[in-house]
């Protein structure tokens, strides 16, 4: 890896992480972009990569989705390419991911990049996610605000969600290997003053409504057995119209009890948050191996490597890759999550090809 991140994290964790913005001088020293303007660009003409590009001429927003097929009527200056997940795409680009893979594997959402000419940026705006923002190439300017939930944010475009006039508590100029860290809810603009590339590394959680819409389906396909409200006990009233308050509770407690069954929940959870966030460069086999062909492929390789930045996680023993259960004794799973690479040696186990088997066959390792 020639990008090597210089950041305390003790220190980060203390003071700023999800509490403060703050400017990391030189966190990538010597910085090295792994990625040309050129190379992203030709990111951005395939149909499965998500991009756009987004212009500010004589004050007027506008943003178009890709894939594109040229740029040469975009001029020299007040527009910007951003391209998403680029780390999915470019194993390069994906080496800058690694420095932050101290932090929880499944808040991670993706690595996006941005090529801007001198005046190009996306205005000011409000992110739903953690943020580190390298700078490569160039020079940027950044003005970050204070959180303010009342702050007023306005359609500059279809596409654009902008914030209201702020007062800046960072107003800085960022270089190659400069790190901008902004926590959620912080209005921030960054605007290019020179030819520039900027990474994105984003850390984005969904919200309660997200996770209890998920899981409420998950049970609906899962618990098939439909589970009645009963009363045992009741007596007679004077008043059948009164809903009662223990009823309420009663009624709280039993679907509470299905978040609380540990077994559904971590289930739902592995499958759930494994899933891909952006599209992924996967190939299953046609045809497919057979346990022997696998075999064989092994002697004759020697090397097996994940597909990049595909979700895979461990909850408690059980492991989880792109939405499905691993079914592997827990050291197996171990080393799948912690190697993106697995040698000759670490396949010399029937019972671990034979679990890989099924998901080599769908793409999500290969052979190179």
């Amino acid at each position: 890896m020639k990008n090597r991140l210089n950041i305390n994290w003790d220190d980060f964790l203390t003071n700023y992480w999800q509490k403060k913005p703050v400017v990391l001088r030189q966190a990538f020293p010597n910085f090295i972009d792994p990625i040309s303007p050129d190379e992203l660009a030709g990111l951005a003409v395939e149909s499965e990569i998500e991009s756009r590009i987004v212009t500010n001429k004589d004050g007027k927003w506008d943003a178009k989705y890709g894939p594109f097929e040229e740029f040469d009527e975009l001029g020299e200056s007040n527009w910007s390419l951003l391209v998403q997940a680029v780390d999915h795409w470019h194993l390069e680009a994906a080496t800058l991911v690694e420095p932050f893979r101290v932090l929880p594997h499944w808040q991670f959402e993706d690595l996006m990049i941005s090529y801007a000419t001198p005046q190009g940026g996306v205005g000011p705006h409000i992110d739903n996610y953690d943020v580190f923002i390298t700078q490569g190439m160039g020079k940027r300017r950044w003005k970050v605000g204070d959180r303010n939930p009342n702050y007023h944010q306005f359609s500059a475009h279809p596409a654009l969600l902008h914030v209201e006039a702020y007062e800046p508590i960072i107003d800085e100029e960022l270089n190659p290997g400069d790190i901008l860290y902004i926590p959620i809810g912080y209005p921030h603009n960054g605007v290019s003053l020179t030819e520039s590339l900027s990474y994105s590394v984003g850390f984005r959680t969904p919200t309660s409504q997200e996770m209890l819409s998920g899981f409420a389906d998950y049970i609906l396909d899962n618990v098939p057995k439909g589970i009645f409200y009963q009363d045992p006990s009741m007596q007679l009233s004077d008043k059948p119209y009164q809903i009662h308050s223990y009823e309420i509770e009663m009624l709280k407690s039993q679907m509470c009890a299905l978040i609380h069954n540990n077994e559904l929940f971590i289930d739902w959870f592995g499958k759930q948050t494994s899933q891909p966030m952006h599209e992924l460069n996967i190939i299953p086999l046609d045809p497919p191996y057979s346990f022997d062909e696998l075999v064989e492929e092994v002697a004759s390789e020697g090397a097996l490597y994940r597909v990049p930045s595909i979700r895979i996680f461990k909850l408690g023993n059980q492991g989880y890759i792109h939405g499905e259960k691993l079914e592997l004794p827990e050291k197996y799973i171990d080393l799948l999550c912690q190697k993106e690479q697995l040698t000759l040696d670490d396949l010399q186990d029937d019972t671990l090809l034979q679990g890989l088997l099924k998901f080599i066959n769908k793409g999500y390792w290969y052979f190179e």
